[in-house]
């Protein structure tokens, strides 16, 4: 099969507006969560989410069009647009070979929400005629492959929190099997609406720190109380190593591995078993190198820090065999179905740098999560292969392995 590299990416979140920016304030621990601007959340149990600030879609798309697409898609536009650049793509390039694989754990729930109201105020004459097109999950790679004459597979995944994730396997598998020879993978979410967070709050999954934000979200910490939700994008470009090297472009890193699994278990609760399956898919596909970081799902919540952990242990053969771990959900929150995407971008940049994230807000260990997390502090860290994990709710399970080339 074909090996398949990054050449371009892109993110954006609660601490950046673009890679650099992001990437920066993550490893300096900064927090992006905060009181809820986007709505009052003042009748709400939870009021706290990690928002993207200072950002006008008209920056990105033309101000006309902007109604037409629901704030999911503009991030991800954004993104794109980023990691487009980046890459350098030459002119003349076959962009019937060229696709896109995007996600989304939920994609418009904004729009759904504000036409469902519409309709019990104003009638179902009023509803809006973009109101489909912004809402659907694969209108993100829609909008994008039109901006970017991006002509061939056209694909979305919509698996929870495993989405951004599932996005960049399945777009490898595609360059892999000979169905295109480039693939611009984007992954979006926002999902901060009243529907968003009082339906996650009656689920009990979110944390009720609303009176100290910045320290709510605290993956691993033995008095961690629930997931913050976050909102953002990531963009990456995929394409064969042989293309890349032909056209001399800048390659992060190179896709060696990936797992999927499902738990079939419950609908929201996760297991052991699923996680720890699909690392191992990941692990064997790999041919089982030396892992230097592993950039946990790390939620924050109580069952997944505490699995994970015994997860990565029961891959590696032990504590005393595991690399580096951290979660950078303390400083951005839990973006569902973009996490995977922001995630495997940051995981490209530690390579890059050097440099692993630190997992904020570390104060009080867990003896279930006894693995070295990297508490608090970025550390400088050669790291050559790193690992990825995202699981998302009804059991599914995503791992990336990347090799620095």
């Amino acid at each position: 099969m074909k090996r398949v590299v990054v050449t371009g990416i892109g993110m954006i979140n609660s601490v950046g507006n673009d890679k650099e920016s992001s990437f920066k304030a993550i490893c300096e621990g900064a927090c992006g969560i905060d009181t809820i601007t986007i709505f009052d959340p003042e009748s709400y149990s939870v009021k706290i989410a990690g928002e993207v600030k200072d950002f006008d879609p008209a920056t990105v798309m033309d101000p006309k069009e902007v109604k037409k697409a629901d704030r999911f898609i503009h991030l991800g536009i954004k993104a794109a647009q980023e990691a487009m650049q980046d890459a350098q793509i030459p002119a003349g390039t076959d962009m019937e070979r060229f696709g896109i694989s995007a996600a989304s754990g939920i994609g418009g729930l904004p729009v759904i929400e504000k036409n469902s109201i519409i309709i019990e105020t104003r009638g179902p004459r009023r509803i809006s005629p973009f109101f489909i097109p912004s809402a659907l999950v694969n209108m993100l790679g829609g909008f994008i492959s039109i901006e970017h004459g991006v002509k061939g597979p056209n694909l979305s995944s919509v698996t929870a929190c495993a989405a951004g994730t599932h996005a960049i396997s399945e777009a490898a598998k595609t360059i892999m099997c000979g169905g295109a020879d480039k693939m611009l993978v984007v992954a979006a979410e926002s999902a901060i609406t009243g529907a968003g967070i009082g339906g996650f709050a009656a689920m009990k999954a979110l944390s009720t720190r609303n009176d100290d934000p910045k320290k709510s979200s605290r993956p691993f910490d033995a008095d961690r109380d629930g997931f913050v939700m976050g909102e953002g994008a990531a963009a990456l470009v995929l394409e064969t190593y042989e293309d890349a090297v032909a056209r001399g472009a800048n390659i992060y890193g190179e896709i060696i591995g990936f797992g999927e699994s499902g738990d079939a278990n419950h609908i929201t609760t996760p297991s052991l078993d699923g996680p720890a399956r699909a690392m191992k898919a990941a692990y064997k596909m790999a041919g089982e190198p030396k892992i230097d970081y592993v950039n946990a799902h790390g939620t924050s919540t109580p069952i997944n820090d505490k699995n994970e952990t015994a997860a990565v242990k029961e891959l590696l053969g032990g504590k005393e065999n595991c690399p580096p771990m951290s979660s950078i959900k303390g400083q951005i929150g839990h973006c569902l179905g973009a996490a995977g995407g922001i995630e495997a971008v940051t995981c490209l940049m530690a390579m890059r740098d050097g440099i692993i994230p630190p997992t904020i807000n570390y104060e009080t260990p867990d003896e279930n999560c006894d693995l070295d997390i990297v508490p608090n502090e970025a550390r400088k860290a050669e790291l050559n292969v790193v690992m990825s994990n995202s699981f998302g709710f009804g059991g599914t399970n995503g791992v990336l392995i990347f090799r620095k080339v």
